[in-house]
């Protein structure tokens, strides 16, 4: 392992040839007699040598806009609430790199808002985006339209296969589905049914929520013990009203549900539904460290949270975009962050 970093003059002076000539090999420019060529790559390989890429960014001053593309942080949606932390994390450390931040938001539950206000990225004409695909349909032509004007972006929350993304951060979201298929089945008797609740306006348009179910309802047939009905069902208005009366007349009609899984962040409104109601013999997992649900989490009524690292997501989708453009470095196409098995033991150490 060299010492210290190597330089093109270490390079240089071992090969017996000029500084300008290992640039032109490393940059593959000009004529370069095949065996010295052959003998600076050698150097190169064995100083394991690498480009100051920070100091050739720095010397370029090129200056990039990105732009987000997420839901509104709200009360209501209060997941997205970490994200703008993870986009300020990254700005603050490429602080002397001349780029604009814009941050685009849009309404959760409104499909016609996020087609709105992706017109008003391109608005802004950036040069690289940050996207959460909420609404598969909307997202996918918002892609097609990034890829025909040659704006390269990256997917946090979940992707698109079907679109040229630059790159993924984020859950595996089927193996995070069977990750909480798992976490049900250990804690619930065989022979008890087993609720999936989403929460969404147009739930065949929201594909993460689909994917994540799809993961948690194949963990059953061959891998677990519960022997149950798995029972699906659809909540969507949001409101505690209308999730009371739907809740009350589900678990009316299936006496034997011993699980309520949510395959999204509200599963405090479950939660809240289930205290008020006097009901403490079903076990309940979702996802996401809300305020609300850890305190859910701490007092029992929720068995186990599925964190996502919303912060991480969104810092890593920045640092991707600066890489790519700025130092032509094209990052990995998926990067699966952890799945956060989260308990009223260790929720000490994720908050």
């Amino acid at each position: 392992m060299p010492s210290r970093r190597a330089r093109i003059k270490d390079i240089a002076e071992l090969a017996g040839v000029s500084i300008g000539t290992v640039d032109r090999v490393l940059h593959d420019r000009g004529e370069v007699a095949e065996k010295t060529r052959d003998n600076i790559l050698q150097i190169v390989k064995d100083l394991e040598y690498s480009p100051n890429v920070i100091a050739r960014a720095l010397k370029s001053r090129k200056k990039f806009r990105f732009v987000s593309l997420l839901p509104e942080p709200t009360d209501d949606s209060a997941f997205w609430i970490k994200h703008p932390e993870g986009i300020m994390k990254a700005m603050n450390e490429l602080e002397p790199f001349p780029i604009a931040f814009s941050q685009v938001t849009f309404d959760l539950l409104d499909e016609k808002d996020f087609q709105k206000k992706s017109e008003k990225v391109f608005d802004l004409d950036p040069d690289g985006v940050i996207l959460a695909p909420i609404f598969k349909t909307q997202a996918t032509a918002f892609c097609n339209k990034l890829t025909k004007n040659g704006i390269p972006f990256v997917f946090i929350d979940g992707y698109l296969e079907d679109t040229d993304f630059l790159s993924y951060t984020g859950e595996d979201i089927f193996q995070s589905g069977r990750v909480a298929g798992q976490l049900v089945d250990m804690v619930t008797p065989a022979d008890k049914d087993i609720l999936i609740i989403n929460i969404a306006r147009n739930l065949m348009n929201v594909h993460h929520l689909n994917k994540r179910m799809q993961g948690f309802m194949s963990y059953f047939p061959h891998s677990g013990r519960n022997k149950g009905d798995l029972i699906s069902m659809n909540i969507e208005d949001p409101v505690p009203l209308a999730i009371t009366a739907e809740l009350k007349r589900v678990l009316r009609i299936n006496p034997g549900i011993g699980a309520i899984f949510v395959t999204g962040s509200k599963s405090y409104k479950i939660a809240d539904c289930l205290e008020s109601e006097g009901i403490n013999s079903v076990n309940l997992i979702g996802y996401d460290l809300l305020d609300r649900n850890v305190y859910h989490l701490k007092s029992g009524r929720i068995r186990f949270l599925i964190g996502q690292r919303p912060d991480e997501q969104t810092y890593k989708g920045v640092r991707k975009l600066f890489d790519y453009l700025s130092m032509d470095k094209v990052p990995d196409k998926m990067e699966y962050l952890p799945v956060d098995v989260v308990t009223s033991e260790n929720v000490q150490f994720f908050i």
